[in-house]
Order: C-alpha cells, then sequence, then structure tokens
C-alpha cells in the first residue's frame, strides 16, 4: 500500500506528498470498484410485475371462477383494478399457496 501524508490548510484544501496523480486515482478507483462489488452482490434485478385475469388464475390454480371469486372474498387473493378490469399479481397469487404441515 502507498504511504502518503497529508497535510490540511484552512480545512479548505488538501495536499498530497508522496503520491502521484495517476497513483490516487488507481488508489481512488480500486477502493470504489471493491465496494461496488460488494453492493451489487446483494442486489437482483427487479423483473417486471406479471398481472394475471380472473381466467387466468382460476386456469392456474386450477379451480372455477367462482372459487377465485371466493378467495378474493376471503382475502386469500389481493385484486386489482384498471378500467373495470380485475387482476392479479402472478406473484401474490403464488405466495397465497401455503405448505400444509403433517
Amino acid at each position: 500500500m502507498l504511504n502518503f501524508n497529508l497535510t490540511l490548510k484552512l480545512m479548505t484544501q488538501i495536499q498530497l506528498v508522496g503520491i502521484t496523480p495517476d497513483a490516487l486515482l488507481d488508489l481512488i478507483d480500486m477502493r470504489l470498484n471493491k465496494h461496488f462489488k460488494e453492493v451489487t452482490k446483494h442486489l437482483q434485478p427487479k423483473e417486471p410485475t406479471v398481472y394475471l385475469t380472473r381466467q387466468e388464475v382460476a386456469k392456474f390454480l386450477s379451480v372455477d371462477l367462482s372459487t377465485v371469486h371466493n378467495m378474493t372474498v376471503k382475502g386469500i387473493l389481493q385484486k386489482y383494478q384498471i378500467s373495470g378490469r380485475v387482476l392479479y399479481k402472478r406473484a401474490e397469487v403464488e405466495c397465497s399457496i401455503v405448505k400444509i404441515k403433517h
């Protein structure tokens, strides 16, 4: 690692002694790349929301439309509406499926 001295003058200037501008840029670049890699490790790309119609939900769950309606009324499924059209988020429909304990 490079050794260099920092001299602060009136808290408005920093004087670097013993390091070249290119070496300083390399050091900054190396640190930024390290932090960038750490941050991007925890990020996942956001996928667009997939919406299903009532008929698609019924087919997906292998149930009748009346069952989809009843599940919505009971709060098992959350519906969304645009221009009078009822839609469901696929991810929420999948999350409504619960594991049965034996």
